[in-house]
């Protein structure tokens, strides 16, 4: 048994523990992105078959005027898992053009993506403040009540996706509940569409995204003392069409015990034994209806591109 003061030594270990002693096994996606996880999933985002961020930036920026014109004056710009903030001097900059001050919080689990996330909107934004927040959703959304409105709190790259519906529900009403009547939330959501297109975006013919799930294993190594061995895993990616989802997993290639140090801990895994590292749901606009309504907002208006493959949704705090 684990010494309940060797599980706490950290939030990883925790997840680490809780997901590597059920069935299946899984491990939280959250934790793919320590330095190297947020520049393999940057080098994701340029890759040929992984059209979610192009995507997303091409409604940007055919529609960042509109959205800012919807907007109303003075708004700070919060975004939630903002990443290295590859898509939101769009925004930032429609906005620069409507209001003499801009203020952006990027809010990360990752310092070193929100270090990034800074020098990038200082150099592309210099008109725009920003006061980066590193935060853990699981811990809340208390610093949102902090910040003075109106706000438009961003929740782009289909993030929501990450999370089963009725955890995506219960985080949007979190996130609802420290929200005044003046704020509302830009929500992308990826589109249900051919899995011809979703599964190539999963499973790159370059083998970035790959990396980038076995990274976690990697990570657990070096935080938590484990041995596995990344060459006796393999990177599967398959369209769940019953759930609507996208799914990833760490494919065990044969019978083998990890020993995780710092725990104390072994895991045994069969061979072709799959450990779960991500879901990602891919939405039609009655789905989005289905988790925005029990969350307390009011879909507002929702962009598209030419080929509807993606989505944004501006939704107001609904009173």
């Amino acid at each position: 048994m684990i010494a309940r003061e060797l599980v706490r030594i950290s939030p990883l270990a925790e997840d680490v523990v809780e997901g590597l002693t059920q069935w299946p096994k899984s491990l939280a996606s959250k934790w793919f992105y320590d330095a190297q996880g947020s520049a393999l999933f940057e080098e994701i985002t340029r890759l040929p078959e992984y059209y979610l961020t192009r995507t997303e930036l091409e409604i940007l920026r055919a529609e960042a005027g509109e959205i800012a014109s919807a907007l109303p004056p003075g708004v700070t710009i919060v975004e939630l898992g903002s990443g290295t903030a590859a898509k939101t001097c769009t925004l930032l900059q429609a906005l620069s053009r409507r209001q003499m001050r801009v203020r952006y919080f990027p809010v990360d689990i990752s310092p070193a993506a929100l270090s990034e996330a800074r020098e990038r909107v200082q150099a592309q934004c210099p008109q725009v403040g920003v006061r980066p927040v590193i935060a853990d959703f699981g811990d809340g959304f208390g610093f949102l009540r902090e910040i003075p409105g109106p706000k438009l709190v961003l929740y782009l790259g289909s993030s929501i996706g990450n999370f089963v519906p009725e955890a995506a529900i219960a985080m949007l009403g979190d996130i609802r509940r420290e929200l005044r009547a003046e704020d509302s939330l830009l929500l992308g959501t990826d589109l249900v569409k051919d899995p011809a297109i979703l599964v190539p975006a999963y499973a790159d013919a370059q083998g970035v995204t790959a990396e980038f799930n076995k990274n976690i294993l990697h990570r657990i190594n070096r935080e938590l003392g484990a041995d596995f061995d990344l060459d006796n895993f393999c990177h599967v990616a398959h369209w769940n069409a019953a759930e609507s989802r996208m799914e990833m997993h760490l494919r065990s290639l044969r019978a083998q015990t990890v020993h995780i140090s710092l725990l104390r801990f072994d895991v045994r895994l069969a061979a072709g034994e799959p450990i779960h590292t991500e879901k990602s749901y891919k939405y039609t606009l009655s789905m989005v209806r289905e988790m925005l309504e029990p969350s307390e907002f009011e879909l507002d208006r929702t962009w598209f591109d030419p080929r509807k493959w993606f989505a944004l949704h501006l939704a107001r705090v609904r009173e």
